[in-house]
């Protein structure tokens, strides 16, 4: 009888629990979903990359038929398996073809695989970027702020962060002011970042032209661009990157080259008669190059990149607006991507790569959601002609039988 009168009682307490239960989850889920931004952060914490969530799976069909017509590309533009690299095409994160063929190492055979990291070149600029942009998105850098506000010795007081990244501060060339004069370089020491910076500061570099007056592509804005994240962040450039996106997006095959320990271990690069090129001064110089990455990482990244959590809209914005407006003409530079801007209003974003034998082509397709990549790391310049597979997405004026 007391058994009966307490199961109603028992049966109740379950299901104020289970109740209870739900109730946090859903809380939980809700507090999940309302992430906190970029801006909001505590000064300690850094803004991280976010992967974008799911998306509208491709149909089989979809996937055969641009299947077909990329396999007909590939062979055109890399005929007899010449390519000796890494090739991806994905839509809505979904890869529709990818390409791995021939060797990392000529000398040991080893073979390209999907996890074989390859120097990017100046791809890294886009990653580069990715990093301020999210410092400025977390207002712990001002687009317009001057660049001696972190860096006291930097030699060009009207430079700012924002001419850094589209390429107007009108600096020279880091490899030019170091090769031709012993008194301001040793070129049998290997340059750093900071070496730059106290060359500038103290050698009496000038400029190549005034700053703010035309678009001069440099790779001395993003030399001075790493030195400022790792002023920001406290951080060295290496941890900062794998903090910020790396490490946030699961890209486990990229990393920043750590000069000393990974000199002789990673993919060297070929001339392309499949001699290889050697190590020069140059090659510890990070932030406008020396990030290895793969194709399937380099696809999480531009995802991300795609994500509403990337940038506030108004910065967003302001990635994708051109700024070399000085003379007219299709082709731009924005905030770390390159772009080519059509009079009918239809805009091409992209960014190449070439350091030493590597050649490099990141291709977001933000209007249909497709990512192109393409590298290698023997010397070929069929890599930059993956541009002309956006034809078969949108209505971009490239001609796709055209692969010289």
């Amino acid at each position: 009888m007391n058994l009966i009168k307490k199961t109603p009682l028992l049966y109740l307490m379950l299901l104020a629990v289970a109740l209870i239960s739900c109730k946090q989850e859903s809380t939980t889920k809700e507090n999940d979903e309302q992430e906190i931004k970029d801006a909001d952060l505590p000064k300690n914490v850094l803004p991280k990359m976010k992967p974008m969530g799911k998306e509208t799976p491709l149909t089989a069909d979809y996937v055969a038929e641009k299947k077909r017509q990329i396999e007909t590309f590939y062979r055109k533009n890399w005929p007899n398996n010449s390519m000796n690299g890494s090739f991806l095409v994905a839509k809505n994160g979904q890869i529709i073809f990818e390409k791995y063929e021939g060797y990392s190492n000529l000398r040991d055979k080893t073979p390209i695989t999907d996890t074989t990291s390859i120097h990017i070149a100046s791809v890294s600029k886009v990653l580069t970027a990715t990093a301020v942009l999210k410092l400025v998105n977390a207002k712990r850098i001002n687009l317009d702020q001057k660049v001696t506000d972190f860096l006291p010795t930097f030699p060009y007081p009207l430079v700012t962060i924002r001419m850094l990244l589209c390429h107007r501060s009108g600096m020279r060339s880091y490899a030019y002011f170091t090769d031709r004069d012993k008194s301001v370089w040793d070129r049998h020491n290997t340059l750093t970042n900071q070496d730059i910076l106290t060359i500038m500061g103290t050698k009496n570099i000038g400029l190549e032209q005034k700053t703010g007056t035309r678009f001069a592509y440099c790779n001395t804005n993003y030399a001075m661009l790493a030195l400022v994240i790792e002023k920001v962040t406290k951080l060295s450039y290496r941890d900062a990157m794998a903090q910020i996106i790396f490490k946030p997006l699961g890209m486990t095959h990229t990393f920043v080259l750590d000069f000393d320990k990974d000199k002789h271990h990673v993919a060297p690069s070929y001339k392309a008669n499949r001699v290889e090129i050697g190590i020069d001064y140059l090659d510890k110089i990070y932030g406008d190059k020396n990030i290895y990455s793969t194709p399937r990482d380099l696809l999480k990244f531009d995802r991300a990149r795609n994500s509403p959590a990337f940038l506030e809209p108004e910065l967003l914005a302001q990635v994708y607006t051109g700024y070399s407006n000085e003379r007219k003409g299709t082709k731009n530079y924005g905030l770390g991507i390159r772009m080519i801007n059509w009079e009918n209003g239809k805009n091409f974003y992209f960014h190449n790569g070439w350091w030493h034998g590597f050649t490099s082509s990141y291709i977001p397709l933000k209007d249909e959601n497709v990512t192109i990549i393409a590298l290698s790391n023997k010397m070929n310049k069929s890599t930059y002609a993956v541009r002309k597979l956006s034809v078969i997405f949108g209505d971009y004026p490239f001609k796709v039988a055209d692969t010289e």
